[in-house]
């Protein structure tokens, strides 16, 4: 297993890294979808499933900084708990499901639509062909970006 450093003195597995990202990418689904999930409702949904997770399990969980989770069974039931195959957080290669991906998707559009009524709040006054050619490198921009990252 490959082991990488981080900002702290604390090796980090790229296999706690991925699920990290993997975690982290299904609470902001559900904040797309309305769901502010806390860490009280994942530890009562976990408890529940008989699975008992801690604060502090969670927090490196959600960071990559701690152990690599090994109780299969809690990530099963994380990933129920999310509405998610079982294999995208039991393995690495899984690719993410097709609702979070639609979801991110979402999510992207959904920030640069703030960007660009942002952008009109701020330049009230300018004539509408600069605001076109702004809107324009915008749309470049957010076009550059990295479509692998969310």
């Amino acid at each position: 297993m490959k082991v990488v450093t981080v900002s702290s003195d604390q090796p980090t597995s790229t296999t706690a890294l991925a699920l990290a990202r993997k975690l982290n990418i299904l609470l902001d689904t559900a904040e797309a979808e309305g769901r502010k999930i806390t860490f009280n409702d994942v530890r009562d949904a976990m408890s529940a499933a008989g699975t008992p997770l801690s604060r502090a399990r969670w927090h490196y969980m959600r960071t990559g900084t701690g152990p690599a989770v090994k109780k299969v069974e809690l990530l099963q039931n994380l990933a129920s708990y999310f509405g998610v195959n079982e294999n995208y957080l039991i393995d690495g290669d899984e690719g993410l499901p097709p609702r979070v991906e639609a979801q991110l998707e979402l999510l992207a559009s959904m920030r640069a639509n703030k960007v660009r009524d942002f952008a009109a709040r701020q330049l009230d006054g300018l004539s509408p062909e600069t605001l076109l050619q702004i809107r324009d490198l915008i749309d470049q921009q957010l076009a550059r970006r990295d479509p692998d990252q969310p």
